[in-house]
């Protein structure tokens, strides 16, 4: 893949229990949990072969990426169908094509034959997780999550067959345990994370390539020496509130810091919650950003004066 616009766009369904428990789902594996101190609201790894290409009213031409749980005879089969909240558990799954046999062959992109993320539908939880493949073709992960409630898992990958082309695959995977809803993300534009601090620069739109920039620093001291992880500078991944549309960009061209850009394309207007994972010093972190995301004109207003829908 190109370090230029790699975006996939996913949706699901929010499904939410309120009460003192939560019932039985299915679930992931964690890279940083958001608290207090970083903002919420992500992945698949590559563009699905869309590249975030947009039709001539701004929508994702070939629609959303990660609604479906099959795309082009290929299946998320996850064999873990529930995880409870509160300790370390085992996440398994294969990809299965459209024989129902397990894929083992995959095109490596960023390092990893997949790359799977987690993220909970009240943008609370956030995982970037890097599964271990069996020769069978069944891949395993852990988890460890701290609350119970609806999650979404997203498996991103690109079969080794020719002529394949690069997809994004989702399911839910609900979390048992005591649950309580969190409130909704505030906009926020800078993140402080174990001691470095985040801030986003750009403008997210809809419907239109924007370039955001993210600068890192710490101790009031720019970060110069990012260390690539995945084989870049930094890693960044959007979601929607609400249904969790789901954008993964990657880095333009450029140095080890203190910025990092993004070249990006929001699928819509709405709330979008913002990870950047990047490494420094041989550890990875998340930063998390909320930002509002303005319609854009021509879906705003048509030709006549009137409301698009």
């Amino acid at each position: 893949m190109n370090n230029g616009l790699k975006i996939t766009v996913f949706a699901a369904a929010l499904a939410a229990t309120f009460g003192t428990a939560y019932g039985v789902g299915r679930g992931a594996d964690p890279l940083v949990s958001t608290g207090a101190h970083a903002p919420q609201q992500h992945s698949g790894h590559g563009a699905t072969g869309r590249d975030g290409a947009t039709g001539r009213d701004g929508a994702a031409e070939h629609g959303p990426g990660g609604l479906q749980i099959s795309e082009d005879g290929y299946t998320l089969a996850l064999d873990t169908p529930a995880v409870a909240a509160g300790g370390r558990t085992g996440i398994r799954f294969a990809i299965e094509d459209d024989a129902g046999r397990k894929v083992t062959a995959f095109r490596r992109e960023h390092g990893k034959e997949l790359h799977f993320i987690l993220a909970s539908r009240d943008l609370t939880e956030y995982r970037h997780l890097h599964p271990v493949r069996a020769a069978d073709g069944t891949w395993s992960t852990s988890v460890d999550l701290p609350k119970a409630g609806d999650y979404r898992v997203f498996a991103d990958f690109t079969p080794a067959a020719e002529g394949a082309e690069n997809l994004t695959l989702g399911a839910d995977l609900p979390v048992s345990g005591t649950y309580r809803p969190a409130a909704p993300p505030v906009a926020r534009t800078t993140a402080e994370v174990e001691g470095y601090r985040v801030a986003l620069g750009g403008e997210l739109r809809a419907g239109r390539e924007s370039e955001l920039e993210l600068t890192i620093s710490r101790n009031g001291k720019p970060v110069t020496d990012l260390q690539p992880y995945l084989g870049a500078y930094g890693h960044l991944v959007a979601l929607r509130s609400g249904d969790l549309a789901y954008l993964h960009v990657h880095p333009n061209d450029g140095g080890p810091g203190p910025a990092v850009s993004f070249t990006a394309t929001a699928p819509s207007a709405g709330t979008y919650r913002l990870f950047l994972d990047f490494q420094h010093e041989g550890k990875v972190r998340t930063a998390a950003f909320t930002v509002e995301v303005e319609p854009s004109v021509r879906t705003r207003i048509g030709a006549n004066g009137g409301h698009q829908h």
